[in-house]
């Protein structure tokens, strides 16, 4: 659970350091938008912009009873949050497991990727996607309703 809060914790660091040393060279103004840009990449960054995860085998069991897709992602990949970003509320129907706390996610990310942990891999009907494009994702999302 703290390794999803390593890089926000660090950038939300970087940005005070840099905005002391900015204070320090009598510039507050120029200090207060860097650590405000600092904070906002963190936000990015943080697992909370996702929407809840679940466990991969409650997630998978629950696709096949609804057909809703199941999106494998881990914190600060930039690639997760486009399709998280492109998705907008639509996101909120499908099932989103964070590979880096739960094991069996991350086991079905790399099964379906020769053994990496390739993220977002998304799970439709039993068949994986690697890095789909997210209107075919909420193409699926809308089959599924």
């Amino acid at each position: 659970m703290m390794r999803a809060w390593i890089l926000p914790v660090v950038l939300v660091l970087c940005g005070s350091v840099s905005a002391v040393g900015m204070i320090l060279a009598g510039n507050p103004g120029a200090a207060a938008v860097i650590l405000l840009l600092f904070v906002a990449f963190a936000g990015v960054n943080s697992p909370l912009l996702f929407p809840r995860s679940v466990g991969a085998l409650e997630a998978q069991r629950r696709s096949e009873a609804d057909g809703r897709p199941v999106v494998f992602w881990r914190p600060g990949c930039a690639y997760c949050l486009r399709l998280r970003m492109r998705l907008g509320r639509d996101a909120r129907r499908s099932y989103w497991v964070d590979i880096w706390r739960d094991p069996a996610g991350a086991a079905v990310a790399r099964a379906a990727n020769d053994g990496d942990e390739t993220v977002p891999t998304v799970l439709v009907a039993g068949r994986p996607y690697v890095n789909p494009d997210p209107d075919w994702v909420r193409e699926q999302l809308s089959r599924s309703a």
